[in-house]
């Protein structure tokens, strides 16, 4: 029986490599929302011939196939999300970490269009200081 990593990979048309199943295993349920470069550093352990180029371009097909977010709350570097359902991000100013909320997505208006604008996606970021770091100050 094929692992999800290579089921996926086929399912959007991608080549399947050990590479590109590790990138897809490293995501699967991952809620760290992680940067290019940490993937990388991860993947590099079991792969030390990976280049950031492969990486990153593998983040770009899987943004592009619907399969994960990429982020732009942190404001130091994209990071990505394979949580694909509707939910908001907090970003920590402190320690960097970025958390998922989950929020009501029944917004009182008709999202699909406003003032004859096709919307095709509401991102919400919120920023500030998380409840460890608070705690610690």
């Amino acid at each position: 029986m094929k692992d999800t990593a290579t089921l996926k990979l086929k399912e959007i048309g991608l080549k399947i490599t050990p590479q590109r199943q590790a990138i897809l295993k490293l995501l699967e349920g991952n809620q760290t929302h992680p940067s290019a470069e940490s993937i990388h550093t991860e993947i590099l352990k079991k792969y030390p011939g990976i280049s950031f180029a492969t990486v990153y371009n593998t983040l770009s097909k899987l943004i592009d196939a619907g399969e994960i977010r990429e982020l732009d709350i942190d404001p130091g570097k994209k990071r990505f999300d394979p949580c694909v359902t509707p939910h908001t991000h907090f970003y920590c100013k402190v320690c960097g970490k970025v958390f998922d909320i989950v929020y009501d997505t029944s917004l009182p208006f008709n999202v699909k269009k406003i003032d004859g604008h096709q919307v095709d996606v509401i991102q919400l970021h919120l920023k500030g200081v998380c409840r460890e770091c608070r705690k610690k100050q």
